[in-house]
C-alpha cells in the first residue's frame, strides 16, 4: 500500500531563534542580522508562542521617520503607523501567530502558509509551547528525491499494489520527477487510481500514464456495451 505522507516533524528545524514579548526594537535587529533570519517567533512564559515578529513588522519605524501621512494616509495604515511607533516585540509582532502542529502534513502546512501569506510556520504542541520551525524550503525538501528512490517506491507501493499479476509488465521511468507509466493492464478503470496515487507518492513532480486496458463496462441488452 502507499505509505503515509511525510510530517512537519520530519523536516522542521528544531533550533529556533526567537525573542520575549520585552524585546527590544534593536535586539530584535541585532537578532535577525546574526542568525540571517527574516521573522521569529515571540515566546512567553516557558516558552508559549504569542505572536511572529518579521521584517515587515521593523519596516514603518524607517518608512515614516521623516514622513507626515495625510489624514488619509493615515486612516488607510492604522496598523503600519502604530508599529512605527513600536519599541518591542510585544508592540510590533503579528498576533495570533499561524502555527502548524507536527503531526500535520506537507500538505497541510503549505496549505496553512499559502492562506496566511507567510514563509515559515513555528510548530507548536497541544499548549501552543515551540517545537521548532518549518519554512518553504523545508516543504520542497520532497521534490529533492533521487529518480531511482521514486520509481522504487511507485514500483513497490502502487504498481505492486493495484497490478499484483500484471506489475511485471507494467514499466515505470522517472526523469526529474516526472513519472511514465506504460503497459497493458485488464481493468481500464485503475489507470485513474494509479494515477492518483502516483501523485500522492512525495517528490513526484508530474504523471505520464501511457497504460491501456480492457473496459469493465457491463454489458448492456443484446451483448451492447
Amino acid at each position: 500500500m502507499p505509505e503515509p505522507p511525510h510530517i512537519v516533524s520530519d523536516v522542521m528545524t528544531q533550533t529556533v531563534v526567537a525573542v520575549g514579548r520585552d524585546a527590544p526594537f534593536k535586539e530584535i535587529v541585532r537578532t535577525m542580522e546574526q542568525w540571517k533570519v527574516s521573522a521569529m517567533p515571540v515566546l512567553e512564559g516557558e516558552g508559549r508562542v504569542i505572536g511572529v515578529v518579521s521584517e515587515a513588522d521593523l519596516l514603518p519605524k524607517e518608512e515614516f521617520r521623516d514622513s507626515d501621512p495625510n489624514l488619509f494616509e493615515q486612516r488607510r495604515r492604522l496598523s503600519d503607523l502604530a508599529k512605527a511607533g513600536a519599541a518591542t516585540a510585544g508592540e510590533l509582532m503579528s498576533t495570533p501567530a499561524i502555527t502548524v502542529h507536527a503531526d500535520a502534513t506537507l500538505a497541510q502546512a503549505a496549505r496553512i502558509m499559502a492562506v496566511g501569506h507567510v514563509k515559515r510556520l513555528p510548530v507548536v504542541d497541544a499548549l501552543d509551547m515551540l517545537q521548532g520551525i518549518v519554512s518553504r524550503a523545508d516543504l520542497l525538501k520532497v521534490f529533492l528525491r533521487s529518480d531511482d528512490d521514486i520509481e522504487e517506491e511507485v514500483r513497490r507501493t502502487v504498481v505492486s499494489y493495484l497490478f499484483p499479476a500484471f506489475s511485471h509488465a507494467i514499466h515505470v521511468n522517472v526523469h526529474d520527477g516526472v513519472v511514465t507509466l506504460r503497459g497493458h493492464i485488464r481493468d481500464s478503470s485503475l489507470i485513474s487510481v494509479a494515477v492518483r496515487l502516483v501523485r500522492a507518492v512525495e517528490g513526484v513532480v508530474d504523471v505520464e500514464p501511457h497504460l491501456t486496458g480492457e473496459s469493465t463496462t457491463p454489458a448492456g441488452p443484446g451483448g451492447e456495451q
